[in-house]
Formats: structure tokens, C-alpha cells, sequence
């Protein structure tokens, strides 16, 4: 733990795909937190618009390019595993800050509890824009990828983001339950907020939901313990369907479905189920979130 007269490393790192007209906003907003140990990182993963001209106007922050898009999460587990830092704030390229202490105020909660791994901003968006007071931090199963701080040494004994078939869905319900099963703890700051503007830019709305059901199997089949697994599965895919056709989603549902089945294979090859209790807790602070 880094010693009482230097706060705590921060890193702030923000992965972009063809996002430059909504990265600054991003970007400053990381910029302007009164926090005095914090960096910025942007990984540009692969864009092909005017996002690297963008470097000249934020001289202090590290900028890293590839030129071939990997996918954020090989990006993100990139940032984390080369993090020169305590802590890896991870915001993405069309969210931002609305106060200039998030930072701090998360920093200075992790500090004093210690087995707290991850913390869950209040995520605000166009679909949810009421902010709420804030109040205690309290025990959640997961924090969502566009705004979270989560503890470099909870991620080296844990592991990072584990890949799936799919490119998008059901990483952070992974990480998390791993933190979990690690007897680390994620709490959420009820009013701590960051606004995730969900922008259509990059967005393909089937293909994330086919992404989004497939990883979902992947998840209860990797990480399920014995016999739970067996009655999960299928009230997932029941589930799924059921939104699917509200949704008029059927299609890229139908197609989750495969894919999820030609890899099911090696998926059960990988399987690392998480002690029956954790998953148990998991659930329970699901259902109350």
C-alpha cells in the first residue's frame, strides 16, 4: 500500500475505436479531476477517423495506437497488466465525469477498506439521466465497464478479462465474479456519477446482441458450479428468447445461439467453476440491485 504522504497511482485508461468527435469529452473530463497522483492513457484501437490528430490537443496524456483493431477487451487487459499504478480507472470513450471528485471520492473509499476490489460508479445515459444523492457505498455484484475503479492487486491474483467467442457482453459479470470467488469485495458509491452517452457511432446493434447472448451461455457454462449449471442454461436461453422476440431480435438471438454451441466445446475445456457460495452471493446481490 503506498504510503501516507503520496496518494495512491490512478490510471485512468480510455479505449477508442472511431470515436474522435466524443473523446475529448472523455478525455477532459479525466483531465479536470482534483485527484494529484492520477494519468490518463487513450488506446486507440485501430480508428480510422480523425481520432490520432487529437494527440496535439492532449499533450499529457499517453497515447498508444494500434494499428489493427484487437477489441477492447485485449485493450483494457492491455492498460491494466502494463499499469504502472494502484489503480485502474477504466472509462470509456463516450462517458465522462460530472464532478471534478469521482476520482478522489473512490480512491479514498478503496483506501479504507481494503478488500474492496472494485467499485461501481453511478452510471447515468440517455435511457437512465436522473441523478440521484449520494449516500453510503453498498455491496453490488458487478460494475459495468464505462465507469469503474477496480484494485491492480485484485486483478493480479484474480486474472484480467477472460475472452469469449463473442466480441461484446458479460465480461465485467465475469471479473467480477472472480473478485468475488477471491474473497475481494465490489461496492457501488450510490451518486458518485458518470455519464455513459451510449453513442450510436461504432454500435451495431444485432451483432452486439448476438455477442451479448452467446458470451451469457459462455459465462453459466464456465463459471457455474455442478448441478446449478444444468437448470441455468436453460432458463437463460429460455429468457433470452423471451426478450429476443419483445425485442424483435430473434434473429441475431437465433445466431447467439449457434454460436455459442460451436463453442461450447472448448468452453467446457476451460471451464473454472466459482465455489457454489460465491455464486449464490452473486445471485443475491443481483436480485437486489
Amino acid at each position: 500500500m503506498t504510503g501516507s504522504c503520496v496518494a495512491p497511482a490512478v490510471l485512468v485508461g480510455i479505449v477508442t475505436h472511431n470515436r474522435a468527435n466524443i473523446l475529448p469529452k472523455a478525455i477532459q473530463s479525466a483531465l479536470s479531476q482534483g485527484y494529484s497522483n492520477l494519468d490518463v492513457a487513450v488506446l486507440d484501437d485501430g480508428s480510422r477517423d480523425e481520432t490520432s490528430a487529437l494527440q496535439s490537443d492532449f499533450p499529457a496524456v499517453q497515447w498508444q495506437k494500434w494499428e489493427s483493431s484487437r477489441g477492447y477487451l485485449d485493450a483494457r487487459n492491455h492498460l491494466m497488466r502494463t499499469a504502472s499504478a494502484d489503480y485502474y480507472l477504466s472509462l470509456d470513450d463516450d462517458a465522462w465525469f460530472l464532478e471534478r471528485d469521482e476520482v478522489a471520492v473512490a480512491i479514498a473509499y478503496m483506501e479504507g477498506n481494503p478488500r474492496v476490489g472494485g467499485v461501481a460508479f453511478d452510471i447515468l445515459s440517455p435511457d437512465h439521466p436522473n441523478p440521484a444523492a449520494r449516500s453510503a457505498p453498498r455491496p453490488t455484484s458487478m460494475f459495468i465497464g464505462c465507469g469503474h475503479v477496480v484494485r491492480i492487486q485484485a486483478l493480479r491474483e484474480c486474472g484480467f478479462y477472460t475472452p469469449s467467442p463473442g466480441l461484446y457482453g458479460s465480461e465485467e459479470k465475469d471479473l467480477c465474479l472472480r473478485l468475488l470467488d477471491g474473497h475481494w469485495d465490489i461496492h457501488q458509491l450510490p451518486g458518485v456519477h458518470v455519464w455513459h452517452d451510449k453513442t450510436a457511432v461504432a454500435r451495431d446493434q444485432a451483432a452486439q446482441h448476438r455477442s451479448g447472448v452467446c458470451n451469457d451461455l459462455v459465462f453459466a457454462l464456465r463459471r457455474c458450479p455442478l448441478p446449478l449449471m444444468l437448470a441455468i442454461l436453460p432458463a437463460k436461453m429460455m429468457s433470452h428468447l423471451r426478450f429476443a422476440v419483445r425485442r424483435h431480435l430473434l434473429r441475431p438471438c437465433v445466431e447467439g445461439f449457434g454460436l455459442f454451441l460451436r463453442h461450447a466445446l472448448a468452453v467446457w475445456h476451460s471451464r473454472n467453476p466459482v465455489r457454489p457460495e460465491t455464486f449464490a452471493e452473486f445471485l443475491r446481490r443481483s436480485r437486489e440491485a
